[in-house]
């Protein structure tokens, strides 16, 4: 028997494709050169330079571009360098989890996962199957809330006070199951038993029949950075395995925690 995750899938109006595919572009030739003027801009992607102007200024406006002076060219902004260094620190925990995440699931037989928070959401950025028959299946690249999965209330837990406020500005909260946490001031309370215990879990929150226990993986400044996590069928998300694999879980951050320092 296998558990399977159903990946939610979101299209998307192809009446602004052409420029969004135009402004990419235009962040690749911001990465590539020094600087950038309209007129380059615009002869590099055959558009007028109207529309180049256009482009070039809504990239600034959000950080990813700069101008020095007004009608100067433009260049590569900060945002678009705080994104490539998230993505490198992303991979870094990667690398640094991954033999450690193989000994975990070796040990327990259970699926294993990385995580790492995406505004309000977590992603999978590293899984491996259980070795057991029955067992949860490889949930890299999915994106579920945060609220709803045992990593990613370890994560929650571990932000400096205030920051939960920022990332939910609303009172509700996005249901999976009949059991997800549903209101702001529920993950609070979830949220403050996570802190009391030092881990997390996920009893059907996310999906039906499966559950988890997580711990957050944090920098040395104790910033959460990602997320363990033990997932596998209800029937076997019994205390003396949960109290078993929260020693095994907080050893193994350790691990990866000193591989980051």
């Amino acid at each position: 028997m296998y558990y399977s995750v159903m990946m939610n899938s979101y299209g998307s109006s192809s009446g602004g494709l052409s420029s969004v595919d135009n402004a990419l572009r235009l962040l690749r030739l911001l990465s590539s050169r020094p600087s950038l003027r309209v007129s380059e801009a615009a002869e590099e992607l055959s558009i007028a330079r109207s529309t180049a102007h256009r482009l070039l200024s809504t990239l600034r406006d959000n950080g990813f571009a700069v101008q020095d002076r007004s009608n100067s060219a433009y260049r590569i902004g900060g945002v678009l360098t705080e994104i490539g260094l998230a993505a490198i620190h992303r991979l870094d925990v990667r690398n640094a989890a991954r033999a450690p995440l193989e000994a975990l699931r070796d040990r327990t037989g259970e699926t294993v996962s990385l995580s790492v928070l995406e505004g309000q959401n977590v992603r999978f950025v590293d899984c491996l199957e259980g070795t057991l028959t029955v067992r949860v299946g490889d949930r890299t690249g999915l994106l579920l809330p945060s609220s709803s999965t045992a990593g990613g209330k370890a994560m929650l837990a571990a932000l400096p006070p205030g920051e939960l406020d920022l990332r939910y500005p609303g009172d509700r909260l996005p249901a999976l199951t009949s059991v997800s946490t549903v209101s702001r001031d529920e993950l609070r309370r979830d949220l403050e038993l996570v802190r009391r215990r030092g881990y997390a879990l996920n009893n059907q929150e996310s999906e039906q029949r499966i559950s988890a226990v997580g711990v957050a993986v944090c920098d040395v400044t104790g910033s959460p950075v990602g997320a363990l996590a033990i997932v596998c069928p209800v029937e076997r998300f019994t205390k003396a395995n949960i109290e078993e694999w929260v020693v095994l879980l907080r050893d193994t951050a350790l691990v990866v925690e000193r591989s980051l320092a």
